[in-house]
């Protein structure tokens, strides 16, 4: 029988080492900007195109690679980095491995342009699939400009799975903000189609995290600083107050490289514990200084995981740290037993819902009379008639005619769907603030408030686009709001659908849109709210299974200018909730197929007391 074990060809090898490293654009350019950090750079440029899918250009004024080094830094385990096995535990750089740029140019297009100071002309090698295409000395400046064209050309299947370019984009910003954390004393920037997103030059870090999050996250930012003899904590944590609907803020590094670890920030969180609005997420940009030796960096290809020697120790070090800089600027609330207790004034807190004051007339009042008429026992319909006169008389032979809700209603009592319950008692009522409770012939019926206006709004975006009925009201003072690039792009690339369901906005340039009008149907008044709320929301939909764009827009539009669970209904509130869900199209299930009604049996709740 013939030997059925042969070894791989270098360019398949390679393509198999690409998918572990080069997963998507974002990859590359963490790759790259690595590189130039290695190279000792003080200032890079990354160029993008298309999310990254047509061209990855980094820029850099490092120390540049000699002919024969340029040429051989797209061998596969060809590093500068590692010299023997002992060199794996004492790494402080942050490319090692020697796969990158040999994964890189096994799948695209790929021009090095490269010179050291020392040098009078540079090297220009083209690869393309791993295939060297030419090399020769060219004309440069000192250090290294790398372009990477065409990720996947060669590999069809792994293209196709690539996402938007705005999805891509979000991505790349996201590994570039990563880099520009951890070392703050290098100017970077970032371009993408021709347009700036970011220019920070050489600062402190906070300027770093204020030039990349923008001036609002300064008046959130807290000092978190530790030293110990494992560890040397530092960085900043956001107060609660500054916390959000979305993950997107939290950052740890050690030695300078960023790491994923879920089991950290389960300390950082449950210091939060009781501080935080539910379903919301606090800042912190954490920076952990070790001993080399007492980590492992090399458990993943992409080195953004990372095994510590005593986890739980560093667990309790960081929750530590973190409490005590709550406590120490005043985040936590101190307690103090001696002191005088004020006077307990109500607190009204901003856009807080006001309830006017209700007023009981009883028409039919005298007061000379010896035995008046209570107000909660009122005469009946034909003696109040007789009794009133003057323009009162005016209103009193009117028909009654039945209300839109009343209708609906008694179609529902006629179905058998609602009891038949007495007029003077209430047919609606609000549970935990969360779901409206009301009981029909089989039992009692629960309904999700939030899930259930989604439904109704979602579908009254979609009629209003379909039938270009109008749906906006235009703010009297728009207003400007500051966004991070990826979430500026992403708005500005749905202006148009957001237009037809009554948003209007306008670029103002340097990341920063204008709310010119807002949908007449949302319950919430704030742009700023309603921008945060939709981009959150619009994050979450970016994996829904939806092929028209306005579906999806439309989606995102009703779950973010939902009511939300904390808001208390009145009566009138919840039935109108119950009359337009059904007269929905779907009243069963939200659009994304989610529940929004269910009905508890009788039987259920005799069976409990048997």
């Amino acid at each position: 029988m013939a030997d059925v074990i042969q070894l791989l060809p270098d360019s398949i090898a390679n393509q198999i080492a690409a998918g572990e490293v080069v997963q998507r654009p974002a990859s590359v350019v963490k790759e790259l900007l690595e590189n130039s950090i290695d190279a000792g750079a003080r200032n890079i440029n990354l160029i993008v195109r298309e999310g990254g899918k047509g061209l990855i250009q980094v820029i850099d004024d490092g120390v540049g690679m000699s002919e024969t080094d340029a040429r051989l830094c797209f061998e596969r385990h060809a590093t500068s980095k590692i010299c023997e096995a002992t060199d794996l535990f004492n790494i402080r750089t942050m490319g090692f491995r020697g796969e990158a740029l040999a994964s890189i140019a096994a799948v695209a297009e790929v021009e090095l342009r490269t010179r050291r100071a020392t040098d009078e002309v540079g090297t220009e090698v083209n690869i393309s699939a791993s295939e060297l295409v030419s090399q020769q000395p060219v004309a440069c400046p000192a250090g290294t400009q790398i372009a990477v064209k065409n990720l996947f050309f060669n590999v069809p299947a792994r293209r196709k799975f690539l996402k938007s370019d705005s999805v891509e984009l979000k991505h790349v910003i996201a590994e570039f903000q990563r880099v520009a954390l951890a070392y703050p004393e290098v100017a970077f920037s970032l371009s993408h189609n021709g347009s700036e997103l970011y220019r920070l030059p050489a600062s402190g870090l906070k300027q770093r995290i204020i030039g990349l999050f923008g001036k609002n996250i300064n008046q959130h930012l807290v000092d978190c600083s530790t030293q110990t003899s494992i560890v040397n904590i530092g960085g900043y944590i956001g107060k609660p107050e500054g916390a959000k609907k979305t993950a997107g803020e939290q950052f740890f590094f050690v030695n300078g490289r960023f790491m994923k670890n879920p089991y950290l920030q389960k300390a950082v969180m449950s210091a939060y514990n009781r501080l935080l609005a539910p379903d919301t997420y606090p800042s912190y940009f954490i920076y952990f200084d070790i001993d080399p030796q007492s980590i492992d960096v090399n458990i993943h290809p992409t080195k953004t995981e990372i095994k510590f020697e005593d986890e739980r120790m560093i667990w309790q070090i960081l929750h530590a740290a973190v409490r005590e800089s709550l406590g120490k600027f005043s985040v936590v609330p101190p307690i103090d037993f001696d002191s005088v207790p004020g006077f307990n004034i109500p607190y009204l807190p901003k856009n807080a819902p006001v309830t006017f004051p209700g007023i009981d007339i009883d028409p039919t009042y005298n007061p000379f009379d010896e035995q008046p008429t209570s107000v909660h026992k009122s005469p009946s319909a034909d003696r109040h008639r007789e009794s009133v006169t003057g323009w009162e008389q005016l209103f009193t032979d009117l028909p009654q005619e039945s209300t839109p809700i009343q209708t609906r209603i008694e179609t529902f009592e006629s179905e058998g769907m609602l009891s038949n319950a007495p007029e003077n008692t209430n047919r609606f009522y609000q549970f935990k603030g969360k779901y409206i409770l009301t009981t029909v012939k089989s039992g009692l019926m629960v309904i999700d408030q939030k899930r259930a206006h989604e439904r109704i709004l979602y579908e009254q975006y979609i009629n209003g686009m379909q039938a270009d009925i109008n749906l906006k009201q235009r703010e009297l003072f728009p207003q400007a709001i500051e966004l991070q690039p990826a979430d500026f792009e992403l708005l500005m690339s749905k202006a148009d659908e957001l237009s037809q369901l009554g948003m209007e906005i306008s670029n103002l340039k340097h990341n920063t849109i204008s709310v010119n009008t807002m949908p007449v149907s949302s319950s919430i008044t704030d742009p700023a709210k309603l921008v945060e709320n939709l981009l959150a929301i619009m994050h979450e939909n970016q994996a829904l299974p939806f092929d028209d764009a306005k579906h999806r827009i439309a989606l995102s539009m009703a779950k973010a200018s939902a009511i939300g669970y904390a808001k208390q209904l009145s009566q009138f509130e919840m039935q109108e909730i119950v009359d337009k869900l059904f007269a929905c199209h779907e009243p069963n299930l939200t659009p994304d197929g989610k529940k929004i009604i269910v009905i508890l049996e009788l039987d259920e709740f005799e069976n409990r007391f048997k």
